[in-house]
């Protein structure tokens, strides 16, 4: 693992000491200023190219576009050549501001009061990329000051498509990877894992997703004849009654109960006196690791044949649940936790779907990041604080990883 020098640039300062180091809080800062809402870059991508070039890394910038969705740039940086190689994974993109009036400051001036970094992206998840960075600052002094390390490798992979549909972002990056020999040995994935404080909460497995629209169809007509027509709405009470009353499962040792949540219902008619032509339903399923998601199309298809008649129906599973296998890894990122805040975080698998569910195909991953209190929310902020309590984390995990600790198997 090789280092160069810094350059020049807003996100550097030279302190005290004249020698220049990573800012924290203007990293952070410069980062949601780039209004990157998806799949905009919006120059995100480019300031972590810079900031990273002049760390020694060597970085590409990848585009995919097509499948359906528009162009997404994406991000691979890494540093070093050998052995293990560590990834830290996260995303630049964020989600709209909404009407930016209820903001107490503009959502992408990144205004700094009270200790706090107010903005969008400021906890999902800007932040934690900025005190990703100024962790590996941290560790390459270390280096250079000539403290003991094993051969090995530190990179990013940043997407600018994990708020959206997800198409062309760490699936395909993770595809582009292999294709050019690249390796990831462990991954940290940097979303907001904390309910109140940095170190209460860790993610080592995520729920699975399945999203379905289902469409009854009908013969519409006029209210006054209805033997001249066919309402799809009469089939719908037996259909959402059998969905809505299905108990799936208790839960695992290691997930929270299955789930299903009925999210819309749309028949497209304004007026008070057509019979409508059709009505469609839309459902989300997250489940646990009793269940796969063909498993579950297959129960909801049975239910609709049961129940809708004439109907079509589309399933799209975003994510299958899986869990991180324990082989040391999870227990030096908890050690890590510990080491910095004084306990152990508790590990989880609660919440909604993340990048992880790719990664977890190639290489074991579990996630650790900011405060989940603000993230999509109006007046979304950071304190600076826990930034910098981040950031010591991250530090204590490369330590731990490379060869100042707990070693993984």
């Amino acid at each position: 693992m090789q280092d160069g020098s810094l350059k020049k640039s807003p996100v550097y300062n030279s302190g005290q000491t004249g020698v220049e180091t990573v800012d924290l809080v203007e990293i952070t800062r410069t980062l949601m200023r780039c209004p990157s809402i998806t799949p905009v870059d919006a120059g995100a991508l480019d300031v972590l190219k810079e900031c990273l070039e002049g760390l020694g890394f060597t970085c590409t910038i990848i585009s995919f576009s097509g499948d359906g969705d528009g162009e997404v740039k994406n991000l691979y940086a890494r540093l070093g050549t050998s052995s293990p190689n560590f990834c830290y994974a996260g995303h630049t993109d964020v989600v709209p501001a909404g009407n930016e009036a209820d903001w107490q400051y503009p959502p992408f001036e990144a205004v700094v009061k009270n200790g706090f970094v107010h903005g969008r992206g400021a906890v999902d998840m800007k932040g934690a990329i900025a005190a990703f960075l100024v962790a590996v600052e941290r560790y390459i002094k270390k280096i250079k000051s000539g403290d003991r390390i094993k051969t090995g490798s530190i990179s990013l992979l940043i997407t600018g498509d994990e708020e959206g549909k997800g198409i062309n972002g760490t699936k395909k990056v993770l595809q582009w990877l292999e294709q050019n020999g690249e390796i990831l040995d462990h991954c940290l994935v940097g979303e907001p894992t904390n309910p109140n404080q940095v170190g209460d909460m860790m993610k080592i497995g995520r729920r699975g997703s399945l999203n379905a629209t289902i469409t009854l169809i009908g013969v519409q007509g006029h209210v006054a004849y209805p033997e001249k027509a066919k309402n799809p709405l009469a089939r719908v009470g037996n259909l959402l009654r059998e969905l809505d009353g299905y108990d799936f499962d208790n839960g695992t040792s290691n997930f929270e109960p299955s789930n299903l949540e009925i999210t819309s219902i749309d028949v497209g008619n304004m007026a008070t006196n057509i019979i409508p032509s059709e009505v469609t339903i839309r459902l989300n399923i997250r489940f646990n690791d009793c269940h796969t998601g063909k498993e579950l199309e297959g129960w909801l298809r049975g239910i609709c044949r049961k129940h809708s008649g004439d109907h079509a129906i589309n399933v799209d599973i975003s994510g299958e649940a899986f869990v991180a296998t324990t082989n040391g890894y999870v227990e030096l990122v908890a050690g890590a936790i510990q080491e910095v805040v004084g306990v152990l975080p508790t590990l989880s698998t609660s919440g909604g779907t993340s990048d992880a569910r790719f990664i977890k195909d190639v290489c074991p991953v579990v996630e650790f990041g900011l405060i989940s209190q603000t993230m999509h929310r109006t007046d979304e902020c950071v304190s600076i604080r826990a930034l910098e309590r981040l950031s010591d984390v991250y530090f204590a995990i490369l330590g731990r990883y490379f060869g100042n600790g707990p070693q993984v198997n």
